[in-house]
């Protein structure tokens, strides 16, 4: 039996943050377009396990995607977010500083913040960050007054609203077997529970996440491979002993900002992510063994601005885990996000190696797909 045949004018592969944020403004500009997710809901990877910060743009290269999306993004969340009440809470974090050495590299970090356009960072001693919050130990910080926190799910949801009010579709356990370049667009090959479809699209929008490297490697053999990097969170029981997001200096030659702290619109405390680069999509937490090792590895970074730290009110949570296009030990890359003027194929964006700030850059990256596309 020949599978059924499906046509829409784009195609958006993966209904993470990403993918529902470009369908968003499609929709918004009244194109029509359907969203193929593998998954039995929308944000059941990436997008839902991360810390729902909503970032200011510090700490990126100048000139990268990832400090020019993130600083427009951040606006346009807060923005989205406030006309469609989703809630959210502009909270500020503190980078705070521990040794003279991480005091230096503070400097460094409010220079490169206002290489990204980032101008209200606010430099504090001792005895301020003490009246802010009494319960961090720091010599000096930052504080990134416009850093704040979201409610990822609904945000997503609000997205998927805005789609299906526009008359587009969201079609999930729908799996994509296949991708082929044709004389009028691209067709796919869809696995939607037990049965084939044929979908055929002008435009195709590759925003797959953690598979959609796998899926570039349909329409182009030499896209690079990325790096699945884990990152571990533990909850912290009992009532917020925080104000502020608070996050260490970033050590150097990592891959992350280390072990930080953050809140959630309840206001209970999480710690983490940690980062660690593993061969296979796994969410799992490490054996007891490990784990007992891996918790005091915790304990004694979190002690180092949190001295009070109760160990036993420290529990795992959750992982997540971040499309890299680094390496372990190499320096980290910035976002791809290709049109057919830098791969040369007609019909298609694809964004590689979209990990954090994703999230925050979100709506940007959305405007930014569709001016690559050039509609009329």
């Amino acid at each position: 039996m020949e599978p059924e045949r499906i046509y829409s004018e784009v195609v958006v592969i993966g209904a993470g943050v990403i993918g529902l944020a470009i369908a968003k403004k499609l929709s918004d500009h009244n194109r029509a377009c359907i969203v193929l997710e593998k998954n039995k809901t929308f944000g059941e990877e990436t997008s839902s396990r991360n810390s729902e910060v909503i970032h200011a743009g510090i700490y990126y290269p100048q000139g990268s995607l990832k400090a020019q999306l993130c600083v427009k993004g951040k606006e346009l969340l807060y923005r989205y977010s406030n006309a469609r009440n989703i809630p959210h809470k502009k909270v500020g974090k503190l980078i705070v500083a521990t040794t003279s050495e991480e005091e230096s590299e503070l400097e460094v970090i409010q220079t490169k913040a206002t290489e990204n356009q980032v101008t209200d960072l606010q430099p504090l001693a001792k005895v301020d960050i003490l009246e802010l919050e009494p319960q961090v130990k720091a010599t000096s910080a930052l504080l990134s007054p416009s850093t704040g926190i979201i409610d990822a799910h609904q945000l997503m949801l609000s997205m998927t609203g805005d789609i299906e009010d526009s008359s587009n579709t969201i079609s999930y356990q729908s799996n994509v077997i296949n991708i082929e370049q044709t004389a009028s667009g691209w067709q796919l090959l869809v696995e939607n529970q037990d049965e084939l479809v044929s979908v055929q699209c002008k435009w195709l929008i590759n925003a797959a996440g953690l598979h959609a490297n796998h899926l570039a490697k349909m329409y182009q053999p030499e896209a690079p491979d990325i790096h699945l990097c884990r990152g571990l969170y533990f909850s912290y029981s009992g009532r917020s002993l925080f104000h502020h997001l608070i996050y260490p200096v970033p050590e150097k030659n990592t891959v992350g900002l280390g072990i930080h702290a953050t809140l959630d619109m309840a206001g209970q405390v999480k710690f983490g992510p940690d980062t660690e680069y593993i061969q296979k999509l796994s969410y799992q937490f490490p054996s007891n063994e490990n784990l007992f090792d891996l918790k005091n590895h915790w304990i004694r970074a979190i002690q180092r601005y949190f001295p009070n730290l109760n160990p036993e009110k420290l529990q795992p949570s959750y992982a997540g885990i971040r499309p890299k296009l680094s390496k372990a030990n190499e320096t980290a890359k910035d976002f791809k996000i290709e049109g057919p003027n830098e791969h040369g194929l007609e019909g298609l964006i694809h964004l590689l190696g979209i990990e954090s700030p994703g999230l925050t850059a979100s709506l940007a990256i959305a405007d930014l797909v569709f001016t690559k596309m050039e509609l009329d």
